[in-house]
């Protein structure tokens, strides 16, 4: 019964303009933590390809526990896109007008190209998810003996995917989008379920697009310093 009693209000929930804000913030925060640390053990690579497959080989160990990460890592993207899209179309229903006619309620106004882009700049950063895994996770499975453990040598198959220009610079730009898309995503999330005020808004705004810069310039970093720093 308590099941029956609450599945229409999870429906209604779910259904609701507000519901489906709250759900994009919080698994917007989740991947943004995720992409956070993915950013951290990628500049590994930099300090050595040693501790850098040491580090792939441990994740890769964890077994059922990293097939249940990936599981709900997989969950927030699909729901993150899908309320994300049918959020936009609504709008579109609602107030089918210009991007030049929109203005902002509030004051001071959080328009901007980072908010009224997160339709494409979030397609762009799913077509490269699906790319980046094709790359690296199921890509090229070289091997090496690391401390007379055989593992994969993961260090191998990114040097050589960022010695292509199209690879490295192409990753770099849509790093960019990943920035712009964060910058609003993380402050809106914060919004989404109700925790800001007046008083700190701006300051989570700063933290937002702090923590964008922060990301995507760690992400460039690796392929831009690989391409010209590397040997092949």
């Amino acid at each position: 019964m308590t099941i029956s009693s609450n599945s229409p209000k999870l429906i209604s929930f779910y259904n609701s303009p507000i519901g489906r804000k709250i759900i994009t913030g919080i698994t917007g925060l989740g991947l943004s933590l995720f992409v956070l640390v993915h950013m951290a053990g990628n500049l590994t690579l930099l300090a050595s390809t040693k501790a850098y497959n040491q580090l792939a080989h441990f994740i890769d160990g964890l077994g059922i526990l990293l097939y249940a990460i990936e599981f709900i890592l997989l969950g927030l993207v699909i729901f993150h896109a899908v309320i994300g899209i049918s959020i936009r179309l609504n709008t579109f229903k609602v107030r089918p007008i210009g991007y030049s006619e929109i203005k902002s309620a509030g004051n001071p106004s959080k328009q901007s190209l980072s908010s009224r882009s997160m339709a494409i700049t979030g397609g762009i950063l799913l077509g490269f998810l699906i790319l980046h895994l094709a790359s690296f996770k199921f890509g090229t499975y070289y091997t090496t003996v690391i401390d007379g453990v055989e593992m994969r040598n993961l260090s191998r198959l990114v040097i050589e995917k960022f010695h292509n220009p199209v690879y490295a610079f192409g990753y770099a730009g849509v790093m960019v989008m990943l920035a712009v898309h964060l910058r609003h995503g993380i402050w809106s999330a914060w919004q989404s379920i109700g925790v800001l005020n007046s008083k700190i808004s701006p300051l989570v705004y700063a933290i937002a697009l702090s923590l964008a810069v922060l990301i995507a310039t760690g992400f460039i970093v690796l392929p831009v310093s690989i391409f010209f720093c590397f040997t092949s």
